[in-house]
């Protein structure tokens, strides 16, 4: 995080993805564009890509961005970030779903929990009775 990107889609979801870091983040230079991708990459091409990125004006400017980003992104990821509160929103999502199955075993108890699941289900096993 916080480095800029020599982009070179080669297939998938790639192309989309250096369209975002060129493009809309702008942190990013493409070595290739996916219009050419059958076409080989000479090996000067790769160096004056790097050398963009690394020594120019243009370069210093998205490495400033990529390294804005980058922090922004480890903030996000801290104690109190965004990435944080969702992650803790999620598993509390997810462990409430458990719990609504846990308080309904608890509350039937286990023989009564086993006869209503039997009795729902009963129609797909013909072998079956549905307790009383």
């Amino acid at each position: 995080m916080g480095v800029p990107i020599a982009a070179w889609p080669m297939h998938a979801d790639q192309p989309k993805n250096g369209f975002l870091v060129t493009e809309i983040l702008k942190i990013g230079l493409t070595v290739r564009e996916w219009e050419n991708r059958e076409e080989i990459v000479s090996a000067s091409t790769i160096e004056n890509v790097v050398r963009k990125l690394m020594a120019s004006e243009e370069g210093d400017a998205i490495r400033k961005r990529a390294q804005e980003l980058g922090e922004v992104v480890r903030h996000s990821t801290e104690k109190g970030g965004a990435s944080q509160i969702e992650l803790d929103s999620f598993i509390a999502h997810i462990t409430r779903q458990d719990l609504v199955f846990t308080s309904t075993f608890k509350y039937f108890g286990y023989l009564s929990f086993l006869c209503m699941l039997i009795g729902h289900l009963s129609a797909s096993w013909p072998f079956s009775r549905p307790c009383a």
